[in-house]
């Protein structure tokens, strides 16, 4: 059950729908009723009353048990169902096949005021393709109090295996209170505790974890465990690199566990991990899964590839975003403000979702929180130094190339602020989007030149220059630039590029934020629009096309002088499409995370001093491809070594992070699609 019973997450644990008619009851009213009696006395975060006449269904993400996976990558061929349960009471168990169709398995009865304790074994042989078990308490003429459950492997069928060891990495930077509370709240896991050996809290920040008014709190609740290592700002490939690094030289774990400093953690997933990895045929990756932090039953995505085509981020196939488990099924499609068209939003229980029992297949697993294998580390290497961005998602399809697969496993999971409320498509991250992704494109694209990519980065620089970004779209460019130098100016810039990039951008008006609309000149419009039309995004190629011509025109003419004193329209985010900011001279733009606004303003030189940069770059970009590719296909295993990074993290020893105080996280997986 979720930690201090938490009713906004309560239905990723336990769905309260009666199974008779079309009666329905709230789950925590059963919680609440519950313990007025007497038998809910002592009941613990693992146990849950279910009242006379009731039926609580553990067909839920956190309570279920995803048999598929379990028979696709580990030696496991039966799991046993042990269930601890007092007062009158039947269990029933059920399973799902990969399209979603549900089946009685078997039940067993309970009537003891005494604890009972029962066992249910239960093959896998039928989940090659996907499928789940769970199990439903339907309590009878009196309460019942189900103590505990739990999905257990018998080793004397699936072979003696040892206990395994997990060190946790923890990279932060600037968020002490964030890091701190997960802390504290491993410390409140004394079954997680068991299988930790360290906990690495690498602090690259100004403001240190160890100042931080809890601290004390979760260094005396995690003793020995805790180490706080501070280093200069590397980003969260230097960081988690740090925690492999340091992970591997104790010689004491078997996994790394790496955790992003602003998530909340379900803490029974590092269990689950451990377990699962444990148990796997292989040396695996095991990656855990994103929910919102604002909106905590929506799931981020299920399980998410790399389009090999055009390299980029996808979720993968069968799979919808930003499902929510807690909002009932809506059949109807909604629009989508972003791109205009309706869609169908992804919403419902596990049982109702049909998708969610296919056996989902990935290429990587963001490091919000992800266990390594210490023998993966150890033949595959540390991570790129990228800093931010595509770090995880490069590792894992590296790993994969070796042999060691990724899974992302359902039941161990985090919860992390969303993608869709920052602007890191845009701001001073535009250059590791850019730079990381051809990097890794060069590392591991299966064509010859990066299949769609260069003509793709292409395009999106234009939009930016189009869209008065111009910024952004100079970041990109100076990308490309360092990745035509070679692979050696990774590590060398990797202390130093963060405060480039932010002197840089300083004296871009796209760059330069302020806190409220009133903080500009008035907006005003010396025309107004032809025939008062509205914007409207433009659809099909041919339209796209025409807007994109018509934009460069405009981008091309000189500027409307009025243009330069007051700004001509406010733009929300939600609105900011490359074809509607291409019409004006200037306009104020507000950030995506509803807490910034900036004046874009046209720059006719600029515009055509980047329109040729772009196409000169891309062009050589495209031709040099198969030489920049074998260059950093041979430099790859000495990038991410051991000994390499050593001699950076020596090298940021006593630099402190750039004194901006611009957040440098991990990044890595589902940021801004442009």
């Amino acid at each position: 059950m979720p930690v201090d019973r938490d009713l906004d997450v309560l239905k990723l644990y336990v769905e309260g729908e009666i199974a008779r008619g079309a009666e329905a009851f709230a789950v925590e009213a059963a919680v609440e009723a519950g313990l007025l009696t007497g038998l809910a006395e002592n009941v613990g975060r693992r146990s849950v009353v279910v009242p006379v006449g009731r039926r609580a269904s553990f067909a839920t993400y956190f309570n279920a048990f995803p048999a598929s996976y379990w028979r696709r990558w580990t030696s496991v061929e039966e799991v046993v169902l042990r269930v601890r349960l007092r007062g009158q009471a039947t269990v029933i168990v059920y399973r799902s096949s990969a399209k979603g169709h549900i089946q009685r398995v078997d039940s067993v009865r309970f009537d003891s005021e005494e604890p009972r304790e029962e066992t249910v074994r239960l093959t896998l042989r039928p989940f090659i393709d996907g499928g789940w078990y769970w199990m439903d308490v339907l309590a009878g003429e009196g309460d019942a109090v189900l103590e505990r459950a739990d999905w257990c492997a018998d080793q004397s069928a699936a072979g003696r295996v040892r206990q395994g060891r997990v060190s946790l990495g923890i990279t932060t930077f600037n968020r002490p209170g964030f890091c701190v509370d997960q802390l504290v709240a491993l410390g409140q896991a004394p079954e997680v505790l068991d299988v930790v050996d360290e906990i690495y809290v690498v602090d690259q920040g100004t403001q240190r974890v160890r100042d931080d008014g809890n601290f004390a709190q979760a260094r005396k609740a995690l003793g020995s465990r805790l180490r706080v290592i501070e280093q200069g700002n590397l980003g969260g490939s230097g960081g988690f690199s740090r925690a492999m690094d340091e992970t591997v030289r104790a010689g004491k774990s078997d996994y790394v566990l790496l955790l992003d400093d602003d998530v909340v953690t379900e803490t029974e997933g590092v269990l689950r991990a451990v377990a699962f990895g444990d148990f796997a045929r292989t040396p695996t990756i095991v990656g855990g899964h994103m929910f919102n932090l604002f909106a905590r039953s929506q799931l981020h995505a299920y399980g998410e590839t790399i389009g090999r085509y055009r390299w980029w981020w996808e979720e993968a196939p069968h799979t919808k975003r930003e499902h929510d488990f807690a909002v009932p099924p809506n059949p109807f499609p909604v629009l989508n403000p972003n791109t205009n068209r309706r869609v169908k939003k992804s919403s419902g229980s596990l049982r109702q979702t049909k998708w969610l029992h296919r056996r989902v297949d990935v290429d990587y697993n963001g490091w919000w929180m992800c266990l390594v294998p210490t023998d993966v580390v150890r033949k595959v290497g540390l991570s790129m130094p990228m800093f931010i961005k595509w770090d995880d998602a490069e590792y894992c399809v590296r790993a994969g190339e070796a042999g060691f697969p990724t899974v992302s496993l359902p039941g161990m999971a985090a919860w992390h602020v969303p993608w869709q409320d920052k602007d890191d498509g845009i701001d001073w991250q535009a250059y590791f989007h850019e730079r990381n992704r051809l990097v890794t494109a060069l590392l591991h694209s299966p064509y010859e030149r990066g299949g769609n990519l260069p003509k793709e980065s292409f395009i999106i620089s234009v939009k930016h220059a189009l869209s008065m970004q111009y910024s952004t779209a100079e970041l990109m460019l100076s990308a490309i630039e360092d990745v035509l130098t070679g692979p050696e100016h990774m590590h060398a810039g990797i202390t130093t590029k963060l405060a480039e990039i932010l002197a840089f951008r300083a004296a871009f008006p796209d760059a330069q934020n302020r806190v409220s609309h009133e903080e500009f000149p008035q907006v005003r419009m010396a025309k107004p629009p032809k025939r008062g039309r509205g914007f409207k995004p433009p659809k099909g190629s041919v339209n796209v096309l025409a807007s994109a011509m018509l934009g460069t025109v405009k981008q091309l003419r000189p500027m409307d002088a009025s243009a330069l004193g007051n700004p001509q329209a406010v733009v929300p985010s939600i609105d900011r499409h490359w074809s509607l900011l291409s019409q004006f001279d200037s306009a104020l733009v507000s950030s995506a995370d509803g807490t910034k606004v900036a004046w874009y303003q046209r720059d006719p030189e600029r515009f055509r001093a980047l329109l040729k940069r772009t196409s000169v770059l891309h062009a050589r970009l495209s031709r040099e491809w198969p030489e920049l590719s074998r260059r950093y296909r041979a430099a790859m295993a000495e990038l991410a070594s051991p000994d390499a990074w050593r001699a950076t993290f020596d090298a940021s020893a006593g630099t402190g992070p750039p004194g901006s105080g611009e957040p440098a996280g991990s990044g890595g997986s589902g940021g801004e699609r442009e």
